[in-house]
């Protein structure tokens, strides 16, 4: 699908959705699937302003402690942000805010488990799977509501 900053490559499993991937799709396999069709509608809303959460049913494969972290990612509120130690701290994990950042980093459905809220203590970005200028539009377009 065409988001306003490139392609974004959905994956699913016919159920529920696994991953986004910034850029465009290896292989075009059944875009007309309920889950992709869907998807790309909230996402849609979503770029527009029109939507601030997400009702897609959600499978992300990764390990346990991975799991724990995007859980929590789901509960920054849209338009704010965190630190990476806020982020360990709400995971119970407050001594280790470098694994906690990396598996905020591994996170396979960014912009739905909204990894790009979490931002350094000091106030800068930080890093970002699809590129701080992805990471930066995310944001400006969560502070307009």
């Amino acid at each position: 699908m065409r988001a306003p900053f490139g392609d974004l490559c959905l994956v699913s499993d016919g159920n529920h959705l696994l991953e986004i991937r910034f850029g465009r799709c290896d292989i075009k396999a059944d875009s007309d699937l309920p889950i992709l069709t869907e998807t790309e509608k909230q996402l849609s809303q979503y770029f527009q302003g029109k939507r601030q959460k997400f009702e897609i049913p959600l499978a992300p494969a990764g390990t346990m402690f991975q799991r724990n972290v995007w859980c929590e990612l789901e509960k920054i509120e849209y338009g704010a942000t965190i630190s990476y130690q806020m982020l360990a701290e709400r995971t119970g994990n407050n001594k280790r805010s470098r694994a906690v950042g990396n598996a905020n980093g591994k996170n396979p459905i960014p912009i739905i488990i909204p990894c790009h809220r979490v931002i350094r203590k000091n106030g800068d970005l930080g890093g970002y799977a699809g590129g701080l200028k992805i990471k930066k539009t995310l944001l400006k377009l969560e502070k307009r509501k």
